[in-house]
């Protein structure tokens, strides 16, 4: 289980280790997780491969567009809005 309710979507990253980490700590810290958003950006720093990345990842925020949510087109084209 994350160590929050937050949410993000990580479908279309193509393997960017860097995109993913700037989705995840961004979506950290727009839910007020400042803390939490500074240990995963240092704790993600020292990942070895891209896989023990997005454990790490799944140990903060919970995977949008998983298990019981239904993908649908509209959906893919607004899945994250963080500025």
């Amino acid at each position: 289980m994350a160590k929050t309710d937050v949410r993000v979507a990580l479908v279309g990253e193509d393997g960017n280790a860097f995109a993913i980490i700037g989705r995840v700590s961004r979506a950290l810290k727009q839910a007020g997780h400042r803390e939490l958003a500074s240990e995963f950006t240092s704790a993600a720093m020292r990942q070895k491969s891209y896989d023990d990345l997005l454990c790490l990842v799944l140990e903060y925020v919970d995977e949008e567009g998983t298990e019981d949510e239904e993908d649908t087109e509209d959906d893919d084209n607004n899945e994250w809005e963080v500025e």
